[in-house]
């Protein structure tokens, strides 16, 4: 690290758990993050304070009046314009040291398996059950660790998938791929502006911890934050040996 990045990441390095070293893994980490919306505003730019060195950003959406209740990386200028390309403004003038990379286009498994074979993670900052099995069945593909987090009403949920770690489940082994959900948004059932907030901050908080190698991620555990109530409610989550994308009988 130079002179300004050692004075810019100060306050992290008097943590003995990140330190110097962990800043350079930092530093030198590629970070996918997919949805550039209320979650994405919230985790990407956590992670561009922090340092991570290159973040891919990839939303087909454009911004619109709607979305700025709530995803606080776009602005009342930004409306019309495409959300990647509003989330990379912001994100240069927070940290001009760090490269963006965006994509304006829906996420695929051609794009995906193109993408993550140079990606240390990927965070799931998307609002719908397919496009969730597909990038877990991709990270599962390429064996990269996986932040997933979703938000709706007054309830988010939080978890980590890692198929490097042979304890880990996928997010298939909790909502199977073959079970019909029902697809709800928040245009129609309404969200809780600081809710995307919180668990957006979670995915970039277990996203650094996950690069940096310290404490203890939510690898087996999912977190249900209920914002009526204030409280968090954590359950036990394993691998499921018959799941159609990670199971050892597939």
């Amino acid at each position: 690290m130079n002179d300004e990045q050692l004075l810019r990441y100060s306050r992290h390095l008097l943590l003995e758990e990140i330190d110097v070293a962990g800043q350079e893994k930092l530093l030198a980490a590629h970070v996918l993050v997919i949805g550039a919306g209320g979650l994405g505003s919230a985790a990407a730019p956590y992670l561009a304070a922090a340092g991570i060195g290159h973040i891919t950003l990839i939303d087909h959406d454009q911004v619109d009046l709607t979305n700025l209740q709530r995803q606080i990386m776009h602005v009342e200028k930004s409306v019309g314009q495409s959300k990647v390309a509003s989330g990379k403004q912001f994100l240069q003038q927070l940290n001009s040291s760090i490269q963006i990379e965006t994509i304006p286009v829906k996420a695929t498994a051609p794009l995906l398996d193109e993408l993550l074979p140079s990606v240390d993670i990927v965070l799931d900052c998307t609002d719908n059950f397919v496009t969730r099995h597909l990038i877990n069945a991709c990270c599962v593909k390429h064996q990269k660790p996986l932040i997933s987090g979703s938000a709706l009403r007054f309830d988010g949920q939080i978890s980590v998938f890692d198929p490097r770690n042979s304890a880990s489940p996928c997010y298939a082994c909790i909502f199977s791929p073959d079970e019909q959900f029902e697809e709800v948004s928040c245009s129609s059932m309404g969200i809780f502006s600081p809710l995307v907030g919180i668990i957006g901050a979670m995915q970039a908080a277990q996203a650094i911890q996950v690069i940096i190698g310290f404490g203890q991620t939510l690898i087996g555990r999912m977190l249900l934050w209920n914002a009526r109530t204030t409280q968090i409610d954590e359950i036990k989550i394993s691998r499921n040996a018959e799941c159609s994308v990670c199971g050892t009988t597939h």
